[in-house]
């Protein structure tokens, strides 16, 4: 039996990669994707996703619509009774809202891997040489994009309701790149959850049925001290809290603090406990 060398152009998420073609046709990969190759496949993957954004913009909703609704019913229903006035309340709304729309923007990512898997998305990619985790990292690559402009449009909300933020320029810079590599370890959860779930439906009630307590039971909308002795517990322990805490430090004080530090490890738990089962439960199913 024969077999031919198979050359794929630069933009084919299986560049980079040789295929042994045997003579039935049947593709076989004859290398290991390289470190190259796997950034290379999951960067046109990620190209891919955008391409999808910029064609279905209604996907986009939840990061352009809700940021400035959630900031201005929250900011005005609540703003007068938990801190006297609209003004004292945003340095605390605004932060917390940041938090509670880009891990709510989250879900999507393991709904969306849950319809593409449904719809024989992933058969196609089975078929190419490309790294088991392109397929996944890329649309998460992509969504970074979608926690960015959730987060730019809360704190210009914030900004027309009247938000000063303490920490200026730098601080709120340093808030939103916090927020979206947040979003972004987070979406390794949720990427899991698709890879397990029997529906997309069920992907997203399980998401939400889990991220609601732990935004709502956190500090993002209150101060834990005024919560019943067992609800201020959780909330101080919960991590939504500790991730909200370094972005108002950011934001708020410009201030690079313990709490920013804390964060950014947890992220990197996260990543590295739930990326290699995300990636292994997505091989089980192709």
């Amino acid at each position: 039996m024969s077999a031919t060398t198979e050359h794929r152009h630069p933009g084919d998420p299986g560049a980079g990669t040789v295929t042994a073609r045997t003579a039935d046709g049947a593709a076989t990969l004859a290398t290991r994707p390289t470190v190259s190759d796997t950034v290379s496949q999951t960067l046109a993957l990620a190209w891919r996703a955008l391409k999808k954004m910029q064609r279905n913009f209604e996907q986009m909703f939840d990061v352009t619509i809700q940021p400035i609704l959630f900031t201005a019913m929250f900011a005005g229903i609540f703003g007068g009774a938990i801190s006297g006035s609209v003004e004292e309340y945003l340095p605390l709304i605004i932060t917390g809202l940041i938090g509670q729309t880009v891990l709510t923007a989250c879900v999507a990512t393991g709904v969306q891997i849950r319809e593409d898997m449904d719809k024989g998305v992933f058969d196609r990619f089975k078929s190419l040489p490309i790294a088991r985790i392109a397929p996944l990292a890329g649309p998460m690559l992509a969504d970074m994009l979608r926690y960015l402009i959730a987060s730019l449009l809360t704190f210009a909300t914030g900004i027309a309701l009247g938000y000063r933020p303490g920490g200026g320029v730098l601080g709120v810079l340093g808030a939103i790149a916090l927020a979206v590599l947040t979003g972004w370890s987070m979406a390794w959860i949720f990427a899991w959850f698709g890879t397990v779930g029997r529906s997309a439906q069920g992907v997203q009630g399980i998401s939400l049925m889990i991220l609601f307590p732990l935004t709502f039971l956190s500090n993002a909308f209150v101060q834990p001290a005024t919560m019943p002795g067992w609800l201020e517990a959780f909330a101080k322990v919960n991590p939504v809290s500790l991730v909200i805490t370094a972005i108002r430090d950011l934001a708020n004080d410009g201030a690079v603090t313990a709490n920013v530090a804390w964060a950014l490890l947890g992220c990197a738990v996260v990543v590295a406990v739930f990326a290699p089962l995300a990636v292994r439960s997505y091989g089980r199913r192709m």
